[in-house]
């Protein structure tokens, strides 16, 4: 069974700058010190800070979230209205060409 292996904070420092300063790779460096390459990426993704899931997509305020729904609610109902409109006169057709058939 493997047992947990703590590093010092200088270790993960040192660790984290040979893959972002140096350019080595993480699985490079893993193999050179010993690491976990899975350790290593956790250490690499807390040095770069948190990241933002939506990056490079201006965030938007809640008045304009708000918005944006009212706008998209009343596209929705008018394609529903349209969608109702087609059916009945789809129905109606059906209708006038089944009656036009038969004599």
């Amino acid at each position: 069974m493997k047992q947990n292996q703590s590093y010092t904070a200088e270790f993960r420092t040192e660790a984290v700058r040979m893959v972002l300063e140096q350019g080595l790779s993480q699985a490079e460096v893993a193999a050179r010190l010993g690491v976990p390459k899975g350790s290593l990426a956790n250490w690499v993704v807390k040095a770069k800070g948190p990241s933002k899931p939506f990056s490079g997509v201006a965030e938007a305020s809640r008045e304009e979230l708000q918005a944006e729904v009212v706008r998209l609610r009343r596209e929705l109902a008018r394609a529903e209205m349209e969608r109702e409109i087609v059916k009945k006169a789809a129905a109606y057709f059906a209708k006038e060409s089944l009656q036009g058939t038969r004599s």
